[in-house]
């Protein structure tokens, strides 16, 4: 009999995990405006010591329709990758993605005011798995990277199909990428899967 919350690479523990993870991205949905305009990276708000907002705006969504993307995006990295790293390096692949979309638009997007959205450091954690599995010569990580690449290519000079009018900051999900690469390079993966 399946266990109610394993994950396709775990068991309960791990699915009880991807649960909580994807409840982090869905409850502030249900604060309201309050929540997701003070935590929202805000170039102004930074500015003047807000420096919370570096962490927080990866949590928040545009509205519920982008926060329950962003959390299926998750469950589909989860299903793909979860087993590629142990969980303290993914925990580290997500934080230096973060750090690197922060870095990189208060640097190299001086124009962009706000951002909110998990999707920079989702790409990150797929370019991660994407690495570990070419570090096995895995058809599949070939794949991977390739699309990955052209998407994140083709999304710098074209609007996304499916962002169904939002405001999409493309610009995280390259540096998020990048992040997840420079972190990747340096950890080892699982010589063997799972």
């Amino acid at each position: 009999m399946a266990r109610p919350l394993a994950s396709l690479n775990g068991d309960g523990r791990y699915g009880l995990a991807l649960a909580c993870l994807v409840a982090s991205l869905l409850l502030p949905e249900f604060a309201g405006d309050a929540v997701r305009l003070g935590w929202r990276y805000e170039r102004s708000g930074i500015a003047a010591g807000e420096v919370w907002r570096l962490a927080s705006a990866h949590w928040v969504h545009l509205d519920l329709r982008h926060a329950l993307l962003n959390a299926a995006g998750l469950a589909l990295v989860w299903a793909l990758f979860a087993r590629e790293y142990r969980p303290a390096h993914w925990l580290f692949i997500v934080v230096v993605s973060m750090l690197a979309i922060d870095a990189g638009l208060w640097f190299g997007a001086p124009q962009i005011e706000w951002y909110v959205g998990a999707s920079g450091w989702l790409h990150g954690a797929m370019v991660a798995g994407a690495l570990a599995r070419l570090r096995r010569r895995e058809v599949d990580g070939w794949v991977l990277a390739v699309v990955l690449a052209g998407k994140l290519l083709i999304e710098q000079f074209m609007p996304l199909p499916f962002a169904g009018g939002a405001p999409v900051v493309v610009q995280a999900h390259l540096y998020g990428a990048i992040g997840g690469l420079a972190v990747a390079l340096c950890l080892p993966s699982r010589r063997e899967p799972l």
